[in-house]
């Protein structure tokens, strides 16, 4: 679709000039353009890179801002986003249709979400007959939502269950606040904000450590290929923010990012989702084969994309850049001391 969804991205330069890597950070920076699919703990390493000047050390002068992970990948089909922090899901959509883009990080390699319903809803049973909202189609909300479901034993058509697309987080818990859906899937940092007020998590989808390769950085290859200094700075800076994050001297910066951009007002709330930070936010963020491979296997199963059975993983993920700055030392280098 070539329309238009964001007024905003046409002021926005995608990026000015030819990249330059960290030796020439002293120059002009490069300005980029990051679409960012959600508000949630995963964009922390992309926060945490501007806030503390990583992507400016590489050359770089970032604007992130949030588009809804679906439309982020029509802006990015469109020519309007270079990169973006998407799911796989959506890359999967894409390639399926014909489309150009690859992951090329991989900053959430686990499902992950909390299935929270109204305090009324006591058990399975309860959900029978009622409105669920699923996020975006094909979302790794959405395939969350499915696995929960049939985690419980329900399924949709047979118990009358009604699916919802009801947006990113924030909409879909306005949604459960106000009663026009008793369930929904919600990522932990903002699950623990609903369960403080009554409403009950039905399964937690990451104690089952199911395989899953959600949000990671997407460019397409022909701009991988066109751009490959620009594409390696980026990275780069990704990665370092990703290790700053995990060093423990970090920790005030990190929970100051994390309450300052998920608007977390409490400290309990900030301390819970740093910890939650560092158990799922890969040292090595690397998108993983098995992951990729767990989503495609879902998406056909639960009918959101047929076509995903007849991909591999290797066309959703490009591993070469990754691959190759883990097998140099960059990233061992950027651990030590801690």
């Amino acid at each position: 679709m070539r329309r238009s969804f964001f007024p905003v991205l046409a002021a926005v330069a995608l990026f000015l000039g030819s990249a330059h890597d960290a030796a020439s950070a002293a120059d002009a920076p490069t300005k980029l353009f990051i679409a960012q699919g959600a508000i949630s703990s995963n964009v922390t390493p992309l926060w945490f890179a501007k806030e503390h000047g990583i992507f400016r050390k590489y050359g770089l002068e970032v604007d992130n801002v949030f588009i809804i992970a679906g439309r982020a990948a029509q802006a990015m089909m469109a020519g309007q986003v270079a990169v973006g922090l998407i799911g796989a899901t959506h890359v999967t959509n894409v390639v399926t249709g014909g489309g150009d883009l690859t992951m090329i990080l991989g900053l959430q390699n686990r499902l992950d979400y909390l299935f929270i319903a109204r305090p009324t809803v006591k058990g399975p049973e309860d959900l029978k007959g009622k409105k669920v909202a699923i996020g975006t189609p094909s979302g790794s909300a959405s395939l969350g939502t499915y696995v929960a479901l049939e985690y419980l034993g329900l399924n949709p058509r047979r118990d009358n269950i009604v699916l919802l697309y009801v947006g990113g987080v924030p909409e879909r818990l306005a949604a459960l606040r106000a009663g026009s859906v008793d369930a929904t899937s919600l990522s932990p940092e903002f699950g623990q904000i609903v369960t403080s007020e009554g409403y009950r998590v039905l399964v937690d989808t990451g104690k089952e450590n199911i395989p899953f390769q959600s949000s990671g950085l997407v460019v397409s290859r022909k701009f991988m290929k066109s751009n490959p200094q620009l594409v390696e700075n980026t990275v780069r800076a990704i990665v370092e923010g990703v290790a700053a994050i995990h060093n423990p001297a970090n920790r005030r910066s990190v929970e100051q990012t994390l309450a300052k951009n998920l608007r977390l007002d409490k400290p309990e709330r900030v301390e819970k989702a740093y910890v939650e930070l560092l158990k799922e936010l890969p040292r090595k963020p690397c998108p993983t084969l098995e992951g990729v491979a767990s989503v495609l296997k879902l998406m056909a199963q639960h009918g959101l994309n047929p076509k995903a059975a007849q991909l591999k993983p290797e066309d959703v993920v490009e591993m070469s850049l990754c691959r190759r700055l883990d097998e140099s030392g960059f990233i061992d280098k950027l651990y030590q001391g801690f």
